[in-house]
């Protein structure tokens, strides 16, 4: 198992494995994902990270590393889009995953790296712990179209 940063030879393969994470959802095109990912990757010490195994992403998740004006002008990182595929879960990959998204985060210079989850089930809340995230502060958000079932 190799964990490192996508390239854009990754997004087919990225995209599908999103069927793992909204399987009710269309797939992103790839000339949209293209885009996205080009923007992102202008976004220094953000990334999309992977879990490639003999060529077969099999979890990923997105940092952003965002600009700051507090905490010295430390930015901080986002992570979204956690996702391993159905026949790797409960092996270990999402918290490699997250931890390599965290290395790179403080590689980064971020002073904090924090994610949210859209889910209320407790197994997720308890992957998320043994991972090494805090539940610690509470989230609001305004959504333009409805929450996903």
């Amino acid at each position: 198992m190799i964990l490192r940063l996508a390239t854009q030879d990754d997004l087919a393969q990225v995209v599908q494995l999103y069927r793992h994470l909204i399987p009710e959802e269309e797939p992103c095109n790839l000339n949209t994902a293209e885009a996205s990912f080009t923007q992102l990757m202008q976004w220094h010490g953000s990334g999309i990270i992977v879990a490639d195994q003999d060529g077969a992403i099999m979890a990923s998740c997105t940092l952003v590393v965002i600009p700051n004006l507090t905490r010295g002008g430390k930015p901080y990182g986002l992570i979204e889009n956690v996702v391993t595929h159905a026949d790797a879960r409960r092996t270990g990959l999402g918290r490699q995953v997250l931890h390599f998204a965290a290395e790179q985060a403080w590689d980064a210079g971020c002073y904090k790296v924090m994610l949210l989850t859209g889910t209320d089930r407790p197994d997720n809340h308890a992957f998320y712990a043994a991972a090494g995230f805090e539940q610690s502060k509470t989230g609001f958000q305004m959504r333009r179209h409805p929450k996903r079932a």
